[in-house]
Protein backbone atom coordinates (compact mmCIF):
# COMPACT_ATOMS: atom_id res chain seq x y z
CA UNK A 1 0.00 0.00 0.00
CA UNK A 2 2.87 2.34 0.69
CA UNK A 3 4.26 1.78 -2.28
CA UNK A 4 1.67 2.23 -4.10
CA UNK A 5 1.08 5.56 -2.05
CA UNK A 6 4.23 6.54 -3.32
CA UNK A 7 4.10 6.03 -6.99
CA UNK A 8 0.84 7.83 -6.79
CA UNK A 9 2.25 10.92 -5.08
CA UNK A 10 5.19 10.82 -7.60
CA UNK A 11 3.53 10.82 -10.38
CA UNK A 12 0.64 13.84 -9.16
CA UNK A 13 4.49 15.73 -8.30
CA UNK A 14 5.45 15.09 -11.48
CA UNK A 15 2.69 16.37 -13.32
CA UNK A 16 2.62 19.53 -10.95
CA UNK A 17 6.52 20.23 -11.70
CA UNK A 18 5.72 19.35 -15.66
CA UNK A 19 3.11 22.05 -15.22
CA UNK A 20 5.46 24.48 -13.82
CA UNK A 21 8.05 24.00 -16.35
CA UNK A 22 5.44 24.76 -19.20
CA UNK A 23 4.62 27.55 -17.55
CA UNK A 24 7.53 29.89 -18.06
CA UNK A 25 7.31 29.32 -21.83
CA UNK A 26 3.24 31.72 -21.53
CA UNK A 27 3.68 33.34 -18.26
CA UNK A 28 3.99 37.24 -19.03
CA UNK A 29 6.76 38.75 -17.95
CA UNK A 30 4.65 39.87 -14.01
CA UNK A 31 3.58 36.84 -12.94
CA UNK A 32 7.26 34.41 -14.64
CA UNK A 33 8.83 36.86 -11.89
CA UNK A 34 5.78 36.12 -9.44
CA UNK A 35 6.34 32.17 -9.64
CA UNK A 36 10.41 31.93 -9.83
CA UNK A 37 10.07 33.82 -6.22
CA UNK A 38 6.95 31.74 -5.33
CA UNK A 39 9.46 28.23 -6.04
CA UNK A 40 12.25 29.73 -4.08
CA UNK A 41 10.10 30.99 -0.71
CA UNK A 42 7.83 27.28 -1.11
CA UNK A 43 11.21 25.52 -0.83
CA UNK A 44 11.93 27.62 2.27
CA UNK A 45 8.02 26.29 3.69
CA UNK A 46 8.38 22.77 2.46
CA UNK A 47 11.79 22.86 4.58
CA UNK A 48 10.01 24.04 7.63
CA UNK A 49 7.33 21.66 6.74
CA UNK A 50 9.95 18.90 8.00
CA UNK A 51 9.67 20.55 11.25
CA UNK A 52 6.11 21.29 11.91
CA UNK A 53 4.97 18.80 9.25
CA UNK A 54 6.34 15.61 10.49
CA UNK A 55 7.86 16.29 13.70
CA UNK A 56 5.13 18.50 14.95
CA UNK A 57 7.68 21.30 16.72
CA UNK A 58 6.38 24.79 15.79
CA UNK A 59 8.91 27.30 15.42
CA UNK A 60 8.90 31.08 16.06
CA UNK A 61 12.44 31.85 14.64
CA UNK A 62 12.86 30.19 11.10
CA UNK A 63 13.50 33.68 9.63
CA UNK A 64 16.98 33.19 11.10
CA UNK A 65 17.62 30.09 9.42
CA UNK A 66 17.03 31.60 5.68
CA UNK A 67 18.56 35.00 6.63
CA UNK A 68 21.76 33.11 7.90
CA UNK A 69 21.91 31.34 4.85
CA UNK A 70 21.01 34.80 2.10
CA UNK A 71 23.48 36.68 4.61
CA UNK A 72 26.46 33.61 4.58
CA UNK A 73 25.98 33.61 0.91
CA UNK A 74 25.95 37.50 0.11
CA UNK A 75 28.85 38.58 2.67
CA UNK A 76 31.11 35.37 1.35
CA UNK A 77 30.90 36.87 -2.54
CA UNK A 78 30.79 40.35 -1.40
CA UNK A 79 33.59 40.14 1.08
CA UNK A 80 35.82 36.98 -0.13
CA UNK A 81 34.90 37.14 -3.67
CA UNK A 82 33.42 33.45 -3.81
CA UNK A 83 31.51 32.15 -6.91
CA UNK A 84 27.80 31.67 -7.06
CA UNK A 85 28.45 28.49 -6.39
CA UNK A 86 30.90 28.89 -3.48
CA UNK A 87 28.45 31.50 -1.83
CA UNK A 88 25.86 28.84 -1.93
CA UNK A 89 27.79 25.74 -0.36
CA UNK A 90 28.85 28.89 2.36
CA UNK A 91 25.51 29.75 2.98
CA UNK A 92 24.71 25.74 3.25
CA UNK A 93 27.56 25.35 5.86
CA UNK A 94 27.07 27.96 7.92
CA UNK A 95 23.71 27.10 8.40
CA UNK A 96 23.67 23.77 9.06
CA UNK A 97 26.43 25.11 11.70
CA UNK A 98 24.15 27.28 13.12
CA UNK A 99 21.01 24.69 13.20
CA UNK A 100 23.05 22.38 15.11
CA UNK A 101 24.08 24.59 17.63
CA UNK A 102 20.65 25.90 18.35
CA UNK A 103 18.92 22.64 17.76
CA UNK A 104 21.22 21.62 20.93
CA UNK A 105 19.75 24.54 23.10
CA UNK A 106 16.15 24.40 22.03
CA UNK A 107 15.17 21.42 22.54
CA UNK A 108 16.05 21.26 25.85
CA UNK A 109 12.38 22.68 26.07
CA UNK A 110 9.47 21.61 24.50
CA UNK A 111 5.87 23.33 24.17
CA UNK A 112 5.31 26.98 24.81
CA UNK A 113 9.00 27.11 25.63
CA UNK A 114 9.77 25.72 22.73
CA UNK A 115 7.85 28.93 21.05
CA UNK A 116 9.24 31.62 23.05
CA UNK A 117 13.27 30.17 22.97
CA UNK A 118 13.04 29.90 18.89
CA UNK A 119 11.52 33.48 19.04
CA UNK A 120 14.62 34.59 20.99
CA UNK A 121 17.20 32.91 18.94
CA UNK A 122 15.38 34.53 15.83
CA UNK A 123 15.12 37.95 17.24
CA UNK A 124 18.54 38.30 18.57
CA UNK A 125 20.19 36.99 14.78
CA UNK A 126 18.37 39.92 14.03
CA UNK A 127 19.35 42.17 16.05
CA UNK A 128 23.20 41.07 15.32
CA UNK A 129 22.74 42.17 11.90
CA UNK A 130 21.53 46.05 13.16
CA UNK A 131 24.09 45.98 15.49
CA UNK A 132 26.96 44.79 12.94
CA UNK A 133 25.98 47.24 10.79
CA UNK A 134 29.17 48.12 9.34
CA UNK A 135 29.84 44.78 8.18
CA UNK A 136 26.17 43.74 7.26
CA UNK A 137 24.93 47.34 5.92
CA UNK A 138 22.50 47.16 8.78
CA UNK A 139 18.48 48.37 7.27
CA UNK A 140 19.56 49.17 4.11
CA UNK A 141 20.61 45.59 2.87
CA UNK A 142 22.86 45.35 0.04
CA UNK A 143 22.84 44.31 -3.92
CA UNK A 144 25.01 41.43 -5.39
CA UNK A 145 24.89 42.27 -8.95
CA UNK A 146 27.92 43.68 -9.55
CA UNK A 147 29.63 40.82 -7.44
CA UNK A 148 28.17 38.11 -9.06
CA UNK A 149 29.66 36.52 -12.15
CA UNK A 150 27.98 35.35 -14.96
CA UNK A 151 26.75 31.35 -15.73
CA UNK A 152 28.36 30.01 -18.40
CA UNK A 153 26.11 27.27 -20.17
CA UNK A 154 26.99 25.98 -24.13
CA UNK A 155 29.80 28.42 -24.34
CA UNK A 156 26.79 31.08 -23.68
CA UNK A 157 27.39 33.59 -20.35
CA UNK A 158 23.99 34.36 -18.35
CA UNK A 159 23.29 36.96 -15.39
CA UNK A 160 22.23 34.69 -12.17
CA UNK A 161 18.69 37.71 -12.76
CA UNK A 162 17.80 36.69 -15.84
CA UNK A 163 14.58 35.61 -16.04
CA UNK A 164 15.00 32.21 -17.23
CA UNK A 165 18.05 31.44 -15.55
CA UNK A 166 16.07 32.89 -12.34
CA UNK A 167 12.68 30.51 -13.10
CA UNK A 168 14.83 27.22 -13.97
CA UNK A 169 17.26 27.30 -11.21
CA UNK A 170 14.10 28.01 -8.58
CA UNK A 171 12.45 25.07 -10.49
CA UNK A 172 15.14 23.06 -9.81
CA UNK A 173 15.39 23.69 -5.92
CA UNK A 174 11.65 23.13 -5.60
CA UNK A 175 12.09 20.07 -7.39
CA UNK A 176 14.77 18.73 -5.30
CA UNK A 177 12.65 19.98 -1.97
CA UNK A 178 9.91 17.98 -3.14
CA UNK A 179 11.81 15.05 -3.92
CA UNK A 180 13.74 14.59 -0.89
CA UNK A 181 10.36 15.43 1.15
CA UNK A 182 8.72 12.42 -0.36
CA UNK A 183 11.61 10.19 0.06
CA UNK A 184 11.72 11.02 3.55
CA UNK A 185 8.04 10.79 4.27
CA UNK A 186 8.08 7.54 3.23
CA UNK A 187 11.43 6.42 4.79
CA UNK A 188 11.55 4.57 8.54
CA UNK A 189 13.75 7.97 10.13
CA UNK A 190 9.94 9.73 8.70
CA UNK A 191 7.44 7.34 10.00
CA UNK A 192 9.79 7.66 13.13
CA UNK A 193 9.24 11.74 13.13
CA UNK A 194 5.30 11.13 12.62
CA UNK A 195 5.22 8.35 15.11
CA UNK A 196 6.68 11.36 17.27
CA UNK A 197 4.32 14.00 16.04
CA UNK A 198 1.94 11.62 16.97
CA UNK A 199 2.91 10.64 20.73
CA UNK A 200 6.62 11.18 21.77
CA UNK A 201 6.28 9.40 24.60
CA UNK A 202 5.20 6.37 22.98
CA UNK A 203 7.34 6.87 21.02
CA UNK A 204 10.54 6.96 22.76
CA UNK A 205 8.95 3.62 25.17
CA UNK A 206 9.09 1.62 21.88
CA UNK A 207 13.18 2.31 22.44
CA UNK A 208 13.82 5.66 19.98
CA UNK A 209 15.93 8.51 21.09
CA UNK A 210 13.58 10.99 20.63
CA UNK A 211 15.66 13.77 21.33
CA UNK A 212 18.14 12.63 17.99
CA UNK A 213 15.45 12.29 15.79
CA UNK A 214 14.17 15.70 16.75
CA UNK A 215 17.56 16.98 15.88
CA UNK A 216 17.73 15.88 12.75
CA UNK A 217 14.43 16.91 11.84
CA UNK A 218 15.54 20.28 13.22
CA UNK A 219 18.95 20.60 11.13
CA UNK A 220 17.78 19.30 8.13
CA UNK A 221 15.12 21.95 8.50
CA UNK A 222 17.08 24.89 9.34
CA UNK A 223 19.83 24.02 6.58
CA UNK A 224 17.35 23.58 3.85
CA UNK A 225 16.09 26.90 4.66
CA UNK A 226 19.38 28.40 4.80
CA UNK A 227 20.06 26.98 0.97
CA UNK A 228 16.69 28.52 0.16
CA UNK A 229 17.68 32.14 1.77
CA UNK A 230 21.09 31.77 -0.27
CA UNK A 231 19.69 30.67 -3.58
CA UNK A 232 17.19 33.67 -3.11
CA UNK A 233 19.87 35.98 -2.81
CA UNK A 234 21.97 34.66 -5.47
CA UNK A 235 18.51 35.07 -8.26
CA UNK A 236 17.39 38.03 -6.40
CA UNK A 237 20.51 39.67 -6.24
CA UNK A 238 19.56 41.57 -2.85
CA UNK A 239 20.13 40.93 1.01
CA UNK A 240 18.01 42.58 3.45
CA UNK A 241 16.81 42.44 7.42
CA UNK A 242 13.58 42.31 6.04
CA UNK A 243 14.16 38.36 5.58
CA UNK A 244 15.50 38.07 8.87
CA UNK A 245 12.13 39.33 10.63
CA UNK A 246 9.18 38.05 12.90
CA UNK A 247 6.90 38.30 10.36
CA UNK A 248 9.41 36.11 7.82
CA UNK A 249 8.91 33.18 10.44
CA UNK A 250 5.37 33.23 10.51
CA UNK A 251 4.89 33.31 6.83
CA UNK A 252 5.99 29.62 6.27
CA UNK A 253 3.83 29.04 9.30
CA UNK A 254 0.57 30.53 7.35
CA UNK A 255 1.69 28.92 4.23
CA UNK A 256 2.13 25.22 6.06
CA UNK A 257 -0.98 25.30 7.46
CA UNK A 258 -2.90 26.73 4.65
CA UNK A 259 -1.64 24.66 2.01
CA UNK A 260 -2.03 21.49 4.55
CA UNK A 261 0.41 20.82 7.41
CA UNK A 262 2.15 17.12 6.65
CA UNK A 263 1.55 17.21 3.20
CA UNK A 264 4.68 17.50 0.85
CA UNK A 265 2.70 19.61 -2.02
CA UNK A 266 0.87 21.93 0.93
CA UNK A 267 3.50 24.06 1.83
CA UNK A 268 3.56 25.00 -2.35
CA UNK A 269 -0.21 25.38 -2.75
CA UNK A 270 -0.35 27.66 0.10
CA UNK A 271 2.86 29.83 -0.54
CA UNK A 272 1.27 30.16 -4.28
CA UNK A 273 -2.32 31.41 -2.72
CA UNK A 274 -0.80 33.36 -0.01
CA UNK A 275 1.57 35.56 -2.72
CA UNK A 276 -0.93 35.86 -5.04
CA UNK A 277 -3.77 37.35 -2.13
CA UNK A 278 -1.61 39.57 -0.48
CA UNK A 279 -0.46 40.79 -4.50
CA UNK A 280 -4.34 41.28 -5.41
CA UNK A 281 -5.88 42.67 -2.20
CA UNK A 282 -3.15 44.96 -1.75
CA UNK A 283 -3.92 46.94 -5.53
CA UNK A 284 -7.06 47.19 -3.95
CA UNK A 285 -7.06 48.69 -0.73
CA UNK A 286 -4.18 49.68 2.10
CA UNK A 287 -6.23 47.73 4.37
CA UNK A 288 -4.91 44.62 2.92
CA UNK A 289 -3.71 42.60 5.89
CA UNK A 290 -7.76 42.88 7.80
CA UNK A 291 -9.09 41.43 4.49
CA UNK A 292 -6.63 38.41 3.97
CA UNK A 293 -7.09 37.48 7.79
CA UNK A 294 -10.70 37.81 7.31
CA UNK A 295 -10.33 35.68 4.05
CA UNK A 296 -7.35 33.26 5.61
CA UNK A 297 -10.08 32.38 8.55
CA UNK A 298 -13.04 31.35 6.02
CA UNK A 299 -10.34 28.92 3.65
CA UNK A 300 -9.29 27.52 7.52
CA UNK A 301 -13.20 26.87 8.04
CA UNK A 302 -13.55 25.47 4.73
CA UNK A 303 -10.45 23.39 4.62
CA UNK A 304 -9.48 22.77 8.32
CA UNK A 305 -6.78 20.62 8.08
CA UNK A 306 -5.50 22.54 4.94
CA UNK A 307 -6.42 22.36 1.27
CA UNK A 308 -4.15 19.62 0.45
CA UNK A 309 -4.63 17.79 4.23
CA UNK A 310 -8.73 18.10 3.84
CA UNK A 311 -8.64 16.34 0.16
CA UNK A 312 -6.40 13.68 1.30
CA UNK A 313 -8.68 13.04 4.09
CA UNK A 314 -11.70 13.39 2.30
CA UNK A 315 -10.71 11.70 -1.29
CA UNK A 316 -7.44 11.93 -2.07
CA UNK A 317 -6.06 9.15 0.67
CA UNK A 318 -2.95 8.25 -1.65
CA UNK A 319 -1.22 11.87 -1.43
CA UNK A 320 1.85 12.23 1.13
Amino acid sequence: MRKKSLVYSLFFQVGILLLLFVLQFILPTYHHSSVSKIMVLASYAVAYNFLLGYTGLMSLGHAMFFAAGMYAAGLGIYYLELSALGGLLFGAGFTLVISLIFGLFALRTSGVSFLIVTLMFGQTFYLSILYFNEFTFGQDGFSLAKHLGKLVIFNKEYLYSNPDIRYNFALILLTAYLLISTFIMFSPVGRTLIAIRENESRTELLGYNVFYYKLFALVLSGTFSGIAGATHALLFSYVGTTFAEIHHSISPILWTLLGGVGTVIGPFIGTGIMFYLVDFISGITSNYQLVVGVVLILMIIWFPMGIMGTLKQKWMKWLP
